[in-house]
């Protein structure tokens, strides 16, 4: 059987890298992509069950492609939803018309699940409970820039609202050697940026290594962005500081996750560190790596969260001054310590998302109303006609108009205005 591929993506952004694997499988064996799924022989749908909506919205797509998917067309549901104990057999109840279904310690034999089923013609559910020895699957990249690479997988950390550990396993970590030798095959081929993928990339740890020894390794002799993610506050280091001030690749950006702005929540949460901790942390690095852009995760109306312990929260954003701050309203996730607590109601979380947001966009734009006049590297990640966007070395947006500068170019750019967190510049010449 050949024809074409479709794969719909949910969650973060290690499930858009194992995506990208599950891309090149079906197009190592011949399948084509294509952009719909009702002209697809193969319709993937990778989950996530971060959220409980985030299920809701998996059903939701099921229950169309049911009426739209071809005749022949082979239906699969992988990723963290399915998971979950138990929910890949309410899947299979609820969701006859699904052909195969794993789980996330399998997905790399999903060339041979669909072999099976189209020999065999009988439905598949196969999700594993533990981890087997795992092979790495080329990836069909879906970006010319910046490329993905895994340097660990799983969680150890059991924050009290998360599903992660259940789902992904406890952490394993990739041999020095394969991450060395796919970077290198990443830069051989052209890609400019690399951005290392962990659950917390700070606990990395192959034998003697650790994370900054393995930065240090990654140091190579030649011109390209090394990113990572995700950074968990409590394991990041003065050390891992250091390093991001003393490289010549690594973007001066980082997304160090808080949460919340009170030592109580932050207890309940299980994140195991303080806010004073959190903001000595931030200082340093800081004081190493001036241009530094900073971003992170915060929670609204986690369960028993007051007035004043929001507050806290809003005093804290206020403080750091993030260049970028993604914003959430808590969300019940069955499963978790914190869906047994007692929750928020609706209208107190949006209230106070509302304040958490008005007070960030002031921010923003008053950081970037005070880049006017610098210069920034950029790399050009998109050009539509003459113009370019991409980001600086401390991640913020730049676009500019270019006839010369293609994608992949590092750019010397001006910022002569912004509008709020975006930054228009010129080119240096």
């Amino acid at each position: 059987m050949k024809g074409c591929y479709h794969i719909h993506t949910y969650g973060c952004q290690m499930n858009v890298h194992e995506s990208e694997k599950l891309a090149g499988i079906l197009e190592a064996k011949g399948f084509s992509v294509c952009d719909e799924p009702s002209s697809a022989d193969i319709i993937v749908m990778n989950t996530c069950c971060v959220r409980e909506t985030a299920e809701s919205k998996v059903l939701g797509h099921l229950g169309r492609l049911k009426s739209v998917k071809k005749a022949g067309a082979v239906l699969i549901v992988c990723g963290c939803m399915t998971q979950q104990d138990g929910a890949a057999e309410k899947l299979a109840v609820r969701c006859g018309f699904v052909d195969i279904i794993i789980g996330t310690y399998n997905q790399y034999l999903l060339g041979e699940y669909i072999d099976a089923f189209l020999v065999s013609g009988k439905r598949i559910i196969d999700v594993w409970a533990s981890e087997r020895p795992v092979r790495e699957a080329s990836a069909s990249r879906a970006e010319n820039v910046n490329a993905w690479l895994n340097i660990m997988y799983g969680c150890n950390n059991f924050c009290t609202y998360c599903i992660v550990p259940y789902v992904r396993g406890r952490e394993r970590c990739r041999s020095v050697d394969d991450i060395l030798s796919d970077a290198e095959d990443l830069l051989s081929a052209g890609y400019k940026q690399i951005t290392l993928l962990g659950q917390n990339v700070n606990s990395y740890r192959y034998k003697d290594v650790d994370f900054v020894g393995l930065l240090k390794r990654l140091e190579f002799d030649k011109k390209y962005r090394l990113k990572f993610m995700t950074s968990h506050p409590k394991d990041f280091s003065f050390a891992l500081a250091d390093r991001i001030a003393e490289s010549k690749v690594l973007s001066r950006n980082l997304h160090l996750p808080v949460q919340a702005g009170s030592d109580r929540v932050l207890a309940a949460m299980n994140r195991h560190y303080t806010r004073d901790e959190y903001l000595k942390k931030i200082n340093y690095v800081r004081s190493v790596v001036p241009d530094i852009g900073l971003s992170s995760d915060v929670m609204v109306g986690f369960p028993t969260e007051t007035e004043d312990e929001f507050c806290e929260t809003l005093d804290l954003v206020r403080k750091v001054k993030y260049n970028n701050l993604f914003m959430f309203i808590y969300s019940k996730r069955s499963g978790t310590p914190a869906a047994e607590m007692p929750q928020l109601d609706y209208k107190t979380k949006q209230a106070r998302i509302d304040r958490l947001i008005k007070a960030q966009f002031e921010i923003s734009k008053e950081i970037a109303d005070g880049f006017a006049g610098q210069i920034f590297e950029v790399l050009v990640a998109e050009k539509k006609g003459d113009i370019c966007f991409g980001k600086a070395q401390n991640d913020a947006a730049i676009s500019f108009e270019s006839k010369d500068a293609s994608v992949g170019d590092f750019v010397n750019i001006k910022v002569v205005s912004a509008k709020n967190a975006n930054l228009i510049g010129e080119v240096v010449r």
